[in-house]
C-alpha cells in the first residue's frame, strides 16, 4: 500500500467519523437550545442540584453531565463545548465534568457491550459510579480554581 493510499484511506475515514459524530451532536445542539427555551434545562438544573452540590459543579453543568452519561465522550464532547462557549460552564465545573465523565460515560452502551462479553455489569456500573462520584470529590476539594464573587469569572486564586 502506498502513502498516497494510506492518506487518502486515513482522510476518508476521518471524514467518515466526522461526518457521523455530526449526525448526532447537531441534533443534540438543537435538543439543547429548545430545551433551553422552554425551560426544561432549568427544570434539569433544579432537580439535579443535590448531585451537582455533592459534586461541587455549576447547576448549569447537570444538561451536559447527564448528556455525557448517556451518548459518551465523542458526543457529549459537543454539548460541553457549546455549553462552555455559551458562559454556561466555568472553568472549575467544565474540569469536574469532563473528569466525572472521563471515569463515567456511555453507562448504558458500555455496560451493555461488556455485559455481551460476560461482565456483571451491575458490578461494572457501580465501580464506574462510585469511582467517578469519588474522584469527582477529592479533586473538588483540592481544586484551586474558584468562582469571583459577583462577577461570574474566575480566578486561580
Amino acid at each position: 500500500m502506498s502513502a498516497m493510499e494510506i492518506i487518502k484511506e486515513g482522510l476518508l475515514g476521518g471524514l467518515t467519523s466526522v461526518y457521523s459524530i455530526a449526525l448526532i451532536v447537531f441534533p443534540l445542539m438543537v435538543f439543547m437550545e429548545i430545551a433551553k427555551d422552554i425551560g426544561a434545562l432549568d427544570w434539569l438544573a433544579k432537580s439535579s442540584k443535590p448531585i451537582t452540590r455533592f459534586m461541587k459543579i455549576s447547576d448549569n453543568s447537570a444538561f451536559p453531565l447527564a448528556i455525557g452519561l448517556v451518548f459518551g465522550l465523542a458526543f457529549g464532547a459537543g454539548v460541553i463545548i457549546q455549553s462552555a462557549k455559551e458562559g454556561n460552564l466555568d472553568k472549575r465545573s467544565l474540569l469536574l465534568v469532563a473528569l466525572f465523565l472521563a471515569c463515567c460515560h456511555a453507562v448504558f452502551e458500555d455496560t451493555l457491550l461488556f455485559v455481551a462479553v460476560g461482565a456483571n455489569g451491575w458490578f461494572l456500573l457501580a465501580i464506574r459510579t462510585v469511582t467517578a462520584f469519588a474522584l469527582t470529590a477529592i479533586v473538588s476539594k483540592r481544586i484551586k480554581i474558584k468562582p469571583d464573587k459577583g462577577t461570574g469569572t474566575l480566578s486561580d486564586k
